[in-house]
């Protein structure tokens, strides 16, 4: 293949292993861009499930990410957070940074309706983080946050860290991210939130977020919900089961346990919002150097593969973005 046509693309070739894979290109046609990945980022959520081979038959047609190649069965090319220059395209996004929701892969072609271009202010660098910032924003709509809400997140990865982010700029708000690692304290601070661990968290709050992708963090969720109140679960477990205690005063004080997924968006702003309004909004959050503090690692896209199984291990990763280029 000719430069121009190759790319090289990171593959998940069995549960817990990847390898980088020469890709064919097509040639963009009328409406199409070709775009040279300059970052993608890898957080610990669903990514890291798909990793692992946690995804489960019954969901993996839903599952598939949208420029997804190869089952979950392996091997598949997947990954949704992607930033890259537009190197032939239509004349308003020529030479201009885009973001896109593409695996990780050096260069690609998609139509030019896939991507979104950066808003002025928004680096490339921390627009790796727009997917997950959108995944915030659906479950902020889902939960019905209002003014004056005293706010508990529990579950300080990067979705709960932006949940905790956005709920704190609601006028009136008090949020608190809880979580087991105490080293998370600093990124609450320098997100606008308080931090407790489990065993200090304040209970009777008036919403609840549930981000820990963890079933003891999902318990905690419910024991520091306020009566009446809703708790909303952002996390995926994937394959794994979850056993809560529904039988103590669950019933009895009227809670709302209520799923929130990125996939569809929230019922209340159905009628008006489209997917790409919705992420072009997650891309004009993203102006506030203050989220630099949820990336906390960056390797080459050379050493994806190996990088993968670092992540997969316990550990306090954030998201971990990957550079393109020397």
């Amino acid at each position: 293949m000719a430069d121009q046509d190759r790319a090289e693309a990171f593959w998940i070739t069995a549960p817990g292993c990847g390898e980088l894979r020469d890709a064919a290109l097509p040639r963009p046609g009328p409406g199409q861009v070709l775009v040279e990945t300059l970052y993608s980022g890898v957080s610990r959520g669903t990514e890291m499930l798909v990793f692992g081979g946690r995804v489960p038959a019954g969901v993996r047609a839903r599952m598939r990410a949208p420029h997804q190649e190869g089952e979950f069965d392996f091997p598949v090319k997947y990954g949704y957070a992607n930033v890259g220059r537009v190197l032939r395209g239509p004349a308003e996004l020529a030479g201009g940074a885009v973001f896109c929701l593409y695996p990780h892969q050096t260069r690609f072609v998609v139509d030019a309706g896939d991507v979104i271009a950066l808003p002025e202010g928004v680096p490339a660098e921390r627009a790796v983080l727009a997917a997950n910032v959108e995944t915030a924003v659906n479950g902020l709509w889902d939960a019905g946050i209002a003014v004056g809400d005293r706010v508990a997140v529990v579950g300080g990865g990067v979705v709960g860290c932006l949940v905790a982010y956005l709920a704190a700029r609601v006028p009136g708000c008090e949020v608190e991210l809880v979580d087991v690692d105490a080293g998370r304290a600093t990124v609450a601070a320098a997100l606008g939130a308080r931090f407790a661990s489990p065993a200090e968290a304040r209970p009777g709050a008036d919403l609840v977020v549930h981000a820990s992708g963890d079933p003891a963090g999902l318990r905690t969720a419910l024991s520091l919900a306020g009566d009446e109140v809703t708790i909303v679960e952002l996390s995926w477990f994937g394959d794994r089961e979850v056993q809560l205690p529904l039988g103590e005063s669950f019933h009895h004080r009227r809670l709302t346990l209520r799923s929130s997924q990125v996939g569809s968006i929230a019922p209340a702003r159905r009628a008006r919002w489209t997917h790409r309004r919705r992420l072009a909004l997650a891309l004009e959050l993203l102006r506030d150097p203050a989220l630099d503090a949820l990336i906390t690692s960056e390797g080459l896209f050379a050493d994806l593969p190996s990088d993968m199984e670092r992540l997969a291990r316990p550990g306090p990763h954030l998201c971990h973005r990957v550079r393109y280029g020397a």
